[in-house]
């Protein structure tokens, strides 16, 4: 077997496991055909796109290519890094993540009255993107220490609750509500199973519901999107066009879909047809079948990662645990929500399908995500009594 530690401080070598470093090898493949039928789709979907307004076909399937290669890279350097140090500095990542939400709206590109992009040259970041990152490392390392607190005195949920605050408020002065519900969503699950009251759990998220109902409502547009979510055919060709197109490609596409490179939609008939409606692509392309199969490479990817928070509890490594349990929770609802909006099962909301939509922020990310699993896996496979890194 070759060492990937080779070189490094001795703090951030990885101890031998027996089959290699990719002891679960399921894990990797799911990991792996779902970022290599990303690459196919991106560039089935955006290829008269790219041709119309870049006059290279290719443009957007090289460039996600490109992010595949350095998400596969962030993903390695993640699960290269001991979970005792993700748990022993998570404050600093969480520094990290609140810094680039006021940074991008002090200084981001503003695209469609939002500023959600901190521009580097060519490269476009998304701070909303990062933060999801950083901020499940912080509350996973907050709820492992003071997890036996949270469980007997009330007052200590209000510091998690605090900074969770904090930072859904800057998100959503982009504005991103998608990426708020998403990151609120996996810390509320993180924190229900670190042993918070089910009455405390009850207001809190019946208060989430209740201000993301005011933003919906509150806001002219959002409220649009949700009247057309109700019947897009009433304005098909105004407010409803995106939906109704989505869904005259579920349409075509019937039970085994109108075969690779031959969907219709994506000929300037649906808008974002690469980025966050290529859900509706797939399904025009492959078919139900074909659309089955993609939700079941997620639901295996998620009760993965599931299982690796249960082999956590039992290893008694509560940061592993929380950790696994917090992508899992995040990866469901981001695929949930897009595979929802493609579908018209929700109103329209601005989500990448994780591995599979063009974005290069969203596709690190998600692969940043896979390295902590890959690395959580590495941990408790090994002997528990001496190689687990985070446990309590």
């Amino acid at each position: 077997m070759i060492s990937l530690s080779y070189g490094l401080p001795q703090s951030f070598r990885m101890p031998q496991v027996t089959g290699g470093f990719f002891a679960d090898k399921s894990l990797l493949a799911l990991v792996l055909v779902l970022l290599s039928f990303g690459i196919v789709m991106v560039s089935s979907a955006s290829i008269s796109f790219a041709d119309q307004h870049y006059n290279d076909p290719w443009f957007f399937a090289r460039r996600h290519l490109v992010f595949a290669v350095m998400g596969i890279f962030a993903a390695l350097i993640v699960a290269m890094v001991p979970l005792s140090l993700w748990k022993n500095y998570g404050w600093v990542v969480l520094i990290i993540s609140i810094a680039l939400l006021v940074l991008v709206l002090l200084i981001g590109t503003e695209v469609n009255s939002g500023r959600r992009w901190i521009r580097i040259g060519s490269i476009n970041i998304q701070a909303s993107e990062l933060a999801k990152f950083c901020s499940l490392v912080f509350f996973a390392s907050y709820f492992a220490k003071w997890q036996s607190k949270i469980k007997e005195k009330s007052s200590a949920v209000l510091k998690p609750m605090g900074v969770l605050t904090v930072i859904a408020a800057l998100i959503l002065m982009e504005p991103d509500l998608g990426s708020t519900v998403v990151l609120v969503t996996a810390v509320l699950a993180m924190m229900f199973i670190a042993g918070i009251r089910l009455w405390q759990c009850l207001v809190v998220a019946i208060a989430a519901g209740g201000i993301f109902s005011y933003l919906v409502f509150a806001t002219p547009w959002r409220l649009t999107r949700f009247k057309t979510f109700l019947d897009p055919w009433a304005d098909q060709y105004s407010n409803g066009y995106q939906l109704s197109q989505s869904l005259i490609g579920f349409g075509r596409g019937e039970w085994f879909g109108l075969g690779l490179g031959n969907s219709i939609q994506k000929l300037f008939f649906l808008p974002e047809a690469h980025t966050d409606f290529i859900f509706s692509i797939v399904a025009e392309e492959f078919g139900f079948i074909g659309a089955l199969i993609v939700v079941a490479l997620f639901v295996a990817l998620i009760f993965k990662a599931f299982a690796l928070a249960k082999k956590a509890i039992n290893q008694d490594s509560a940061f592993a645990c929380y950790i696994a349990f917090g992508v899992g929770v995040m990866l469901a609802c981001q695929a949930f929500i897009n595979i929802g909006v493609a579908s018209g099962f929700l109103p329209t909301k601005g989500l990448t399908l994780p591995f599979i939509s063009y974005g290069g922020s969203s596709l690190i990310v998600t692969m940043m995500f896979m390295g902590l699993l890959i690395r959580v896996q590495k941990e408790l496979s090994q002997n528990p009594q001496s190689t687990v890194e985070a446990r309590n």
